[in-house]
């Protein structure tokens, strides 16, 4: 059971990892090889052969499940000549909307399309702006603002003019993926309702199952934030509830990671365990008392049926994410054990659990919580199960939070490029606190109206969070570490393994050594000349990575995509965690533009800074702030034989107080021994003009960050030749409402010689200077492809 447990796990994986899609015909290979793995015991074979040939039928059955899943769900596609088109549909909103600073975000089931022979998936994001400048606002949202009553029901019908699009993803090293995870949701076009359209109600409710199951989360969801309005952990204790962690702040959530505490923010695993204990202790305390119900059903089964309700009720309202199916799977199992009155092994649980979670969602091998959740309840199996000393109940419990911490440090490297150095004292008070108490107070407050209940939940959630915000302020609170090969990460696993042998076994410091691989992995840097610079797809906007021998710059941060999410936080800190980038040398945010210096507090609340240059006033934060400087023409540097230039703004332009701040932008050149790149921001015309009138010759570079982002406002014929760049790169967001790059910049580009990329298209670019090569650039959608993945 095991063996083929892992198999058919590790197909699915496989699966996964493919550019393409096998041909549906693929599975009649499973017709004459089932008949093999059926007569495999007609054959005399060696154990190991055996074993072998089991895990080779589950691998081949696993990627073949996994492939017939996707190439069903591919196949309701929105074509691409339907993008961004008014289309009427009439659909039901079938998930809890999720309120944000600009208006409301749910899925939709589509029952029908209006719009003749438009083509449109059944499976649907949709967004709400309740006016269109909420759409577009650039100002931080408030609270007032933010929990907002939603106007759309889970289980209403509505008739809706929709403009949508294929679901797309910023695509960078060490990032997250919406084009798989919008897969796995089985979201199959994301856009906006049009907000001037006349929306029409046609039903109150549609009587289906999971509507049912959908409208009792969002009742109980705004319950909790009526009750709990303008309460700092109001949207931790919504997530304990019914799953939905859209309102946990940015800054909490920060706290978390640094902690090691993310799983107890949301539904997991350990709550379902706890409440479906409790409710067996409970009934079994009850039901012993009356002797006609124990006449008509043993205690026994009949607690192990009423704590299997209670879990599968809390699972519905968590919304069946990975962890909860998984402690639910398991559950069930043994459940089923006990009524049947059987003793089944841990192992036989888990591979049963593992079976069934992917047979249900073979996308669930891709993510993280998949494989952290089973590996730490396997992890706590190696150390408890079949050990011969009696361990007493503290002790077990250090062992055991020893254990997960030790166990999971490999893949907390390999999927997030760090690991909380203190989550073992943090979970030492947060576990019992949360899952004990918060918890417990919070679903009985939900659903009774009794709202003390529910401020007793949260006091004892603020008392939790000073001991974690109290932990997360310590510099040593976690470890970074760049992306280590698989290899040094299987050396890792078995070093941890070992080293939670049984005492007594001989050698288990061996382990550690079978770590260090994983822990002093350094990325190769460039040579001294040399340097590498990363164009980060961060969608609209601007991130560059500028990597010398020694040092490292970066110019810009991205965008603010919501109150909760930034291009720091999301892509530029993961990426530079990733390659082992602990320390900014310089940061150059270039202007006032959200979709340029978004990202700015969230890298400096997680980076070291040495300075901070911009062209305007930077908001204090409650960070450390570093050194603050003014970009000004002429200022200069060498680090590691790479010269970095300032060649704009001129100190004048600061004293014009009607300058655009686009044409304030921090323009910097960057010249190598082997090549050089021009930094531009957002100039337009204007700048341009002065750029060429200060220092025309000086402009001439190998490659160009297209100003504006192939804006018409910029990128004149007249700079466009005296740059003379051989490769122009945009940054841009997929089908953005401004329609960069415009099609006559393109041209006029194209026109001069030069090679065009898009982020877009292309995600994440890096661009080698270097003395074994001449000039490359590789595109990291083309490098590491899945078949996901839309082509362009």
């Amino acid at each position: 059971m095991v063996i083929a447990a892992l198999g058919f796990v590790f197909g699915a994986w496989l699966l996964q990892q493919q550019a393409n899609l096998p041909a549906l015909q693929t599975a009649l290979v499973l017709v004459p090889s089932f008949v093999v793995f059926l007569n495999l015991h007609r054959f005399e074979l060696n154990a190991y052969i055996r074993k072998a040939a089991v895990f080779a039928f589950a691998v081949l059955f696993g990627s073949i499940w996994a492939a017939i899943f996707a190439t069903i769900r591919l196949n309701d596609e929105l074509p691409r000549e339907w993008e961004q088109k008014n289309i009427d549909i009439v659909g039901v909103v079938a998930s809890l909307p999720e309120v944000t600073e600009r208006g409301e975000r749910f899925k939709v089931y589509v029952e029908k399309v209006l719009t003749k022979d438009a083509v449109v998936p059944k499976h649907i994001s949709l967004n709400f702006y309740p006016n269109a400048r909420s759409a577009t606002a650039e100002n931080t949202p408030t609270k007032s603002n933010f929990f907002h009553a939603a106007r759309f029901k889970v289980g209403q019908r509505w008739q809706l003019t929709v403009r949508l699009k294929r679901p797309h993803s910023t695509y960078n090293p060490h990032g997250f993926d919406f084009e798989a995870s919008a897969l796995t949701e089985n979201i199959r076009a994301t856009g906006a309702i049009k907000s001037k359209s006349n929306l029409k109600k046609l039903s109150n409710f549609v009587w289906q199952p999971s509507y049912i199951v959908e409208n009792l989360r969002e009742r109980i969801g705004n319950r909790i934030s009526q009750v709990l309005v303008d309460k700092p952990y109001a949207g931790v204790i919504r997530a304990l509830v019914v799953g939905d962690d859209s309102q946990i702040s940015r800054d909490n959530w920060n706290v978390y990671l640094r902690t090691g505490t993310v799983h107890l923010m949301s539904i997991s695993g350990l709550h379902i365990t706890m409440l479906a204990g409790l409710a067996f202790c409970l009934i079994a305390f009850v039901w012993r008392r009356i002797p006609g119900l124990v006449l008509r059903m043993p205690t026994r089964q009949a607690a192990t049926i009423g704590g299997a309700l209670v879990a599968i009720i809390y699972a519905c309202l968590a919304g069946l994410s990975v962890p909860t199916q998984r402690t639910l799977f398991m559950l069930m199992t043994i459940a089923a054990a006990l009524l049947l009155d059987k003793k089944l092994p841990i192992s036989r649980v888990l591979a049963i659990a593992l079976i069934v979670v992917v047979l249900l969602d073979p996308w669930s091998v891709i993510a993280p919580g998949f494989w952290l959740s089973f590996s730490a309840i396997a992890l706590i199996a190696y150390v408890s199960v079949g050990r011969l000393a009696i361990v007493y109940w503290f002790k077990e419990a250090v062992i055991t939070q020893w254990a997960v911490t030790i166990g999971l440090l490999p893949l907390l490297i390999l999927m997030f490029g760090q690991a909380s150095l203190i989550s073992p004292i943090a979970n030492a008070f947060a576990i019992p606190v949360i899952s004990w108490i918060v918890v417990p107070l919070a679903i009985l407050g939900a659903l009774l109206p009794i709202d003390v209940v529910l401020h007793l939940s949260h006091t004892c959630m603020e008392i939790c969070m000073r001991g974690l915000n109290w932990l997360a302020s310590m510099p040593i609170a976690t470890w970074s570490q760049a992306a280590a090969p698989v290899w040094a990460i299987v050396l890792a696993i078995f070093g941890v393994l070992w080293m939670l042998l049984p005492r007594g076994f001989p050698l288990r410091w061996l382990g550690l050594i079978l770590l260090l691989p994983m822990l002093t992995v350094q990325v190769p840097k460039p040579a001294q000349g040399e340097m590498r610079v990363v164009v980060l797809d961060v969608g609209q906007g601007l991130a560059i990575v500028v990597q010398t021998a020694r040092h490292v710059l970066l110019y810009d941060a991205g965008p603010s995509y919501s109150a909760q999410s930034d291009a720091g936080s999301k892509i530029v800190v993961p990426f530079m965690r990733g390659e082992g980038i602990k320390k900014l040398d310089g940061f150059v945010v270039s202007h006032n533009d959200l979709d340029h210096s978004g990202g700015v507090a969230s890298v400096l609340a997680q980076m070291q800074v040495s300075w901070l240059a911009s062209s305007f006033e930077l908001p204090e934060t409650t960070h450390a702030t570093p050194k603050k400087i003014s970009c000004v023409a002429g200022q200069a540097w060498t680090w590691d034989s790479v010269h970095f230039e300032v060649l704009y703004p001129g100190l004048e332009s600061y004293q014009d107080i009607e300058l655009k701040d686009n044409n304030r932008s921090c323009v910097i050149k960057v010249t190598s021994r082997y090549g050089s790149i021009l930094l531009t921001g957002d100039i337009e015309k204007e700048a341009e003009m002065a750029l060429l009138e200060a220092n025309k010759d000086g402009l001439h570079s190998d490659v160009l960050i297209a100003p504006h982002h192939g804006s018409k406002t910029s990128s004149t014929f007249e700079f466009v030749q005296a740059v003379g760049a051989k490769h122009t790169i945009f940054t841009v967001g997929y089908l953005n409402r401004f329609k960069h790059p415009k099609p006559l910049i393109e041209k006029r580009f194209k026109e001069s010689g030069s090679l065009l990329y898009r982020s877009d298209y292309q995600g994440q670019l890096t661009i080698a200077f270097s003395k074994s090569s001449p000039l490359r650039i590789d595109s990291w959608r083309e490098t590491h492809p899945r078949y996901w993945h839309g082509k362009y």
